[in-house]
């Protein structure tokens, strides 16, 4: 299990942490493991090659830097760079370039669906840091533009909801007997008059709130129906699964891949697409006050790969969490750039949504 960062903070003096710093900004730079006669020219403090080598050896002891194959020299291990990101990692702010042009690429999707402005999003993502963006979303409740009642037979009928996306569902329900057509009419235009300009969950919570007065102004027969009218508006979407939108997919597999590292990476897309483990990944999200990075195999779902992952997530107009958006990439990501971008996508992201559904 990984020591928290305190710990190691307690044992590494500043020549130490200068040394492990140095080693791990050429790795997240080169993807080159460095040595001491390099380290030594370095350093601002004229230390030897030797005496570099006997921190750099303490620095292995605790786990934190490795020799990666043959070479003499070091790099930091997956422990090591989940220390350097939590506790020496220094991250900026967003520069005014990418802000003006995150904002502009998020809003010029204002007009259409919201998975036009994810799909954007990712594709932005991928571009400012050469990695593949990444957006995992939730099916957003439907906010109702319409509502009705078909008969199909005698026993079931059809509630038709249409969303102020245009998406439709038909959700099949049973009727009770001796419906009349009267009654199926009222029932329609009792729920659209409720239900109309809301959510899914808002609808249900209001028709809950006026039970008493649903009693008073129906008779028994079109209660019933109403009930069940109600009913269909608890079932699961159909298209509640999750949905992922990769982009940039070219930037993490190139033609000097081992086969292996070219297979781990094309089941990770393949892993993603199935939608295993998004569940789980969006519950993490739900629990993060912000940015959240795992590491190699920190998180079971990009573990195949040895990849690092920038997520953040994002909210509807209520607060909630939707989704989570962010960066995939080798562990060498320029964490200090990357953060603070996904961040901010997160942000303009919450803030149209916000927007969307304040104009609707």
């Amino acid at each position: 299990m990984s020591k928290p960062p305190e710990d190691f903070l307690s044992v590494l003096n500043a020549r130490s942490q200068d040394i492990f710093r140095k080693i791990v900004e050429r790795y997240l730079d080169t993807g080159s493991p460095v040595g001491s006669r390099d380290l030594s020219r370095m350093l601002q403090t004229g230390l030897s090659p030797a005496s570099v080598r006997n921190v750099m050896a303490d620095l292995e002891d605790l786990g934190l830097i490795a020799a990666p194959h043959t070479s003499a020299g070091r790099a930091p291990t997956q422990e090591g760079l989940r220390f350097f990101v939590d506790a020496m990692l220094e991250v900026g702010a967003v520069n005014e370039t990418e802000r003006s042009q995150i904002a502009k690429s998020i809003q010029g999707q204002r007009q259409g669906q919201v998975e036009d402005v994810l799909t954007e999003a990712s594709q932005l993502l991928s571009g400012l840091s050469q990695g593949a963006g990444v957006v995992i979303a939730t099916k957003a409740d439907m906010v109702l533009r319409h509502l009705e009642f078909v008969r199909l037979d005698a026993t079931r009928a059809m509630a038709i909801l249409v969303g102020e996306d245009g998406q439709v569902e038909n959700r099949i329900m049973d009727t009770p007997p001796g419906l009349t057509a009267s009654a199926l009419t009222q029932a329609g235009n009792y729920l659209a008059h409720h239900v109309v300009g809301r959510t899914i969950a808002e609808a249900r919570k209001i028709l809950a709130e006026q039970r008493a007065e649903q009693r008073a102004e129906l008779d028994e027969l079109t209660q019933k129906l109403v009930d069940a009218g109600i009913a269909t508006l608890s079932q699961e979407s159909a298209t509640s699964t999750p949905t992922v939108i990769v982009r940039g997919r070219a930037n993490l597999i190139n033609d000097t891949m081992a086969s292996d590292e070219l297979l781990r990476m094309r089941q990770l897309f393949d892993e993603l697409e199935s939608k295993d483990g998004l569940l789980e990944l969006l519950g993490d999200a739900e629990k993060a006050q912000g940015v959240r990075i795992f590491i190699g195999s920190e998180n079971k779902l990009f573990s195949l790969s040895g990849s690092s992952v920038i997520l953040s997530p994002y909210k509807d107009a209520n607060d909630k969490v939707v989704g989570v958006l962010g960066v995939i990439g080798p562990t060498r990501l320029n964490y200090a750039r990357i953060v603070p971008v996904v961040d901010y996508t997160a942000h303009v992201i919450t803030a149209m949504m916000a927007r969307k559904r304040n104009n609707s």
